[in-house]
């Protein structure tokens, strides 16, 4: 079966479809995105998603194309017509269509819309993300606004790049205080010595990840303790264990950072048990 794709209104074969030369997106990358993953055919943290949507767009100034409802509607069916019970669904936002100008166009220019789904292998991502993967890292390079999930993510496609060179799946980025701020496409964590998972708080620095809050929450409710300070690298290769979050990562442990093995050089317990027991606290929507 051919893949479909939702363009600005309209369901088309993914061979097909195709924006405008002059689209924002593409000119500017002035627009923003989100992933949500799709599980037993039923979005993950659908809410979490379209709160931050609405926060990116805000901070951009981009009017919301559709409104939640419609938007809802539009996830749902494109992951029907893909057919896919396991995997990702895709949605962009752009600003829109207009002549090459570094100004904002006329308030008449409607913001673009586009949404694609694509099915992933569920067995096989299990069984390599509970191998482990490693990490490198490098230097902070990026905007300040990094909160805001802007399609603008040059940067993070030549760390991503550089890690794959070097034998590794993540490059995790590190501030000129010392201290990593996320992953190249996931937020970063340790599991200390005493056995307190870390993150960095996001309060600035680092993209506020929908499944990153899930996993606090399981950690509230699960009562493990937990603490929202940055880290080090000095500190994540000397912890009990480290991994990373995202909607299309879920919780994946890291086994080695610059070469250098993390704990006993293996997936770690609190990586494994957060990754097992995600989807009991995730929000899953009503298909």
């Amino acid at each position: 079966m051919s893949r479909i794709a939702y363009v600005n209104g309209r369901y088309l074969p993914h061979a097909n479809a195709a924006v405008h030369i002059e689209d924002r997106g593409y000119q500017f990358a002035d627009g923003v995105y989100e992933v949500c993953e799709v599980r037993d055919g039923r979005l993950i943290d659908e809410a979490g998603h379209l709160g931050r949507l609405r926060r990116s767009l805000g901070e951009l100034k981009i009017r919301q194309p559709i409104a939640d409802s419609a938007l809802r509607v539009v996830l749902r069916e494109t992951v029907r017509r893909n057919r896919v019970r396991d995997g990702i669904v895709y949605l962009q936002v752009t600003r829109g269509v207009a002549k090459r100008d570094h100004f904002f166009p006329p308030e008449s220019v409607k913001p673009a819309l586009v949404v694609t789904a694509r099915p992933a292998d569920r067995a096989k991502n299990e069984v390599g993300a509970l191998a482990g993967i490693k990490v490198i890292t490098v230097p902070e390079n990026r905007w300040p606004r990094v909160d805001i999930k802007t399609i603008g993510l040059l940067p993070n496609v030549l760390v991503k790049q550089q890690a794959r060179e070097a034998g590794a799946k993540e490059a995790w980025y590190v501030g000129a205080d010392g201290h990593v701020t996320e992953g190249g496409s996931t937020n970063a964590w340790i599991v200390t010595q005493e056995g307190i998972i870390r993150t960095r708080p996001a309060t600035g620095g680092i993209l506020s990840g929908i499944t990153r809050a899930t996993v606090l929450r399981m950690a509230r409710d699960l009562q493990m303790r937990f603490d929202e300070t940055p880290f080090t690298v000095d500190e994540a290769k000397g912890a009990r264990e480290a991994f990373n979050t995202a909607a299309t990562a879920i919780v994946t442990p890291v086994i080695a950072i610059d070469g250098a093995p993390v704990g006993d050089g293996k997936p770690g317990p609190v990586a494994l048990e957060l990754r097992r027991r995600f989807h009991e606290f995730a929000e899953a929507s009503d298909g």
